[in-house]
């Protein structure tokens, strides 16, 4: 694949560095000044000032470099948007360390864009978006980008920045005493933090109590182990586990966008890996669940499972490690209770067709979107009510005035956020009611996983030791293989009498309410490739009729352009419908086709995805986005749907990416 990439950059006119002349051809570095060189090389080629250079603006596209020292004949000439936005980035970085001068070095340049993206990821982007919840790290990872800050009493404070004081509260689960303790003597030894330390009651999260809190929204405790000094262990220096975030405004341990961080991080940064795996075992043993991600507002909701997934491909890297087999163990254990107290639960689970939904707790809009996000569902009540929009929303979500049908929306609207396709067509409006494809296929990874881990590494009998018990378990529970296989085989069943389409040759999700399957069309129905729900003449159906509504030049759409239909005011673009397209559909897509022998579509469709990426951090200033549109490629990151596009504002050199799209595995 990198063969492939590279051979087309060859071919590209603008990816070649130029000497001056021929006397200075053999020069491979040269000493600048930064500020001069930043401000001449952005005066020139900056037109449009924004601080980056991209194909949009108009310069000369070369930039005379001359060196700091007093040899004039040490210059050359940077050519091409690419390498004079490589110099950019260089010339800023080189600031930001403090540095006057700074040598720039001809391979810096001119250095291939699959391997500069792959560098800055395992080199720097990984390591600025570790967090971990201590008292090196806690003022970092817990200021809330999503919603503004309120002291203990409601009242607003500074909205979050990084350049502004932030009100900074924890939540601790009343299991995790320790932690409180620890949290408490930070908030006293360093009061400058402004650390509001709260215990969670005992019993279930309910909707009334997680809507009773939104007015003081937290972040929730995580995992954390006594540091060791000269043998002991020393509760007062605890440490967090590490953690990723996915980037830009989302500053918190996210479920499924950290699962796939992490598959680009098992190469080179398995203690990181490793720290998710235990905040996920953690959250299920005090939350009940992996949560949508760790803030209280997100108490009662979670996202597409996929603990075991993670925790077996990150097992097979780490078994020759003494604590490999004990993190595996808690996994499976953890992802037991979880699949039976949560995603196998009422209201989750559709007894009639044995199905599994998403239905998450909760009242009231959702605290980390704006009024404005709402505005075609809260229109029709500023008349009936002469109210704005966030008067509205407000005596909504307090009780002022009630209105079933906002109910209703917003139990959906929970739903698609729980399914982590917020939002699409296929489900805003009915998710609530959908057995969707997605779900189960990942429920029967789930119990393939937890019943060939129990087979093959605990001997057939795994103990269910305290902190991971469910209702209606014995004392001295132990688990076997033979009832995860049962199933399996159950849901394997389900999934094709369900969900199945004979006639379009796809799987569609099922509405447990109008008993019928819905007719949006997504890019979820190879999943069952994934999860090897899928018969093999199914397989090449699916490869046949239903690759077809998806595959564009980028890469696969999240859905089809007919489930998206027609863009008016009242059917407004979303971001997870035609034309986007996101990193998990395509990953998971690559790996079902494979594992059925499609490889030349899986070697296609990944290939097209690459390229996208590739083209668009190489002609817009190193630019990595969440998601992009897969039906073009000039300005692929260009999206403007709903929350516009994470990972496309930043100044003169990216800090991050938006690396859950970027995963370093696949490039």
């Amino acid at each position: 694949m990198v063969s492939t990439l590279q051979s087309a950059d060859e071919g590209s006119a603008t990816l070649s560095l130029r000497d001056n002349n021929s006397v200075n051809s053999n020069h491979d570095s040269i000493s600048v000044d930064v500020d001069t060189a930043m401000r001449d090389l952005l005066e020139r080629q900056d037109t449009d000032r924004d601080n980056l250079i991209s194909i949009d603006d108009q310069g000369p596209k070369h930039f005379p470099l001359g060196s700091y020292s007093s040899d004039q004949k040490s210059k050359f000439d940077v050519q091409g948007v690419y390498q004079l936005s490589n110099l950019l980035q260089e010339l800023f970085l080189a600031k930001q360390q403090g540095l006057t001068t700074t040598t720039v070095k001809r391979t810096q340049l001119e250095e291939d864009p699959v391997h500069r993206l792959s560098r800055l990821i395992t080199t720097a982007w990984w390591d600025n978006l570790t967090r971990r919840l201590d008292a090196d790290g806690i003022d970092r990872a817990a200021p809330d980008n999503l919603t503004q800050r309120r002291d203990a009493d409601g009242i607003e404070r500074a909205a979050s920045g990084p350049t502004k004081k932030s009100f900074l509260r924890i939540y601790v689960p009343p299991g995790a005493p320790e932690q409180f303790a620890y949290y408490s003597a930070v908030a006293k030894d360093r009061p400058a933090l402004d650390l509001d330390v709260q215990w969670l009651p005992e019993g279930e999260m309910t909707a009334d109590f997680i809507k009773s809190i939104n007015s003081k929204p937290g972040i929730l405790a995580l995992d954390m182990e006594a540091v060791q000094l000269d043998g002991q262990l020393v509760t007062k220096r605890m440490k967090g586990a590490p953690f990723i975030v996915p980037g830009d405004r989302f500053n918190e341990l996210y479920n499924w966008d950290a699962c796939f961080c992490a598959l680009g991080m098992l190469d080179n940064h398995l203690p990181v890996v490793k720290g998710i795996i235990k905040n996920f075992i953690f959250e299920v043993r005090h939350y009940g669940k992996v949560l949508n991600a760790n803030r209280s507002y997100y108490l009662g909701r979670s996202q597409p499972p996929l603990l075991t997934w993670l925790a077996l491909k990150t097992f097979h890297r780490t078994k020759h490690e003494p604590d490999a087999l004990d993190i595996l163990r808690s996994a499976i254990l953890a992802a037991r209770k979880e699949y039976h107290a949560w995603w196998t639960s009422t209201p989750r689970l559709d007894e009639e067709s044995g199905l599994s939904r998403y239905r998450p707790t909760g009242k009231g809009s959702p605290p980390e979107c704006r009024p404005i996000d709402f505005a075609h569902v809260f229109k029709p009540y500023t008349k009936k009510y002469g109210m704005t929009l966030e008067e509205v929303s407000d005596a909504y979500n307090n009780g002022t005035i009630t209105e079933p049908d906002l109910d209703i929306f917003f139990d959906h609207d929970r739903a698609v956020r729980e399914s982590g396709h917020d939002t699409s067509n296929r489900v805003e409006g009915v998710c609530a009611d959908l057995a969707t494809v997605d779900l189960n296929c990942l429920l029967l990874q789930m119990e393939n996983d937890i019943g060939s881990t129990i087979e093959a590494y605990f001997n057939n009998s795994l103990a269910i030791t305290e902190g991971f018990g469910v209702p209606g378990d014995k004392e001295d529970a132990v688990e076997s293989s033979h009832v995860w296989r049962e199933r399996a085989e159950k849901r394997r069943t389900l999934i094709d009498k369900y969900l199945w389409n004979e006639e379009k040759g796809i799987y569609l999700d099922f509405n447990t309410v109008s008993k019928k399957q819905s007719t949006a069309e997504s890019v979820t129905c190879l999943w069952p490739l994934w999860c090897g729900a899928a018969t093999q003449s199914q397989a090449e159906r699916l490869v046949k009729q239903g690759l077809p509504l998806f595959e564009c030049i980028g890469g696969l759409s999240s859905t089809s352009e007919s489930t998206r239909g027609t863009v008016t005011e009242a059917n407004p673009q979303k971001q997870w419908d035609y034309p986007y397209g996101w990193a998990p559909h395509q990953v998971l897509a690559w790996d079902g086709l494979r594992s059925y022998g499609f490889d030349d579509e899986a070697d296609r469709l990944s290939y097209r995805w690459l390229h996208m990426m590739i083209e668009t951090f190489r002609n817009w200033n190193g630019t990595v986005v969440e998601k992009y549109d897969v039906t073009q490629l000039e300005r692929s990151h260009y999206v403007d749907a709903e929350y516009g596009n994470q990972g496309r504002k930043f100044k003169f050199a990216p800090q991050e990416g938006y690396v859950t799209t970027c995963m370093d595995e696949i490039l």
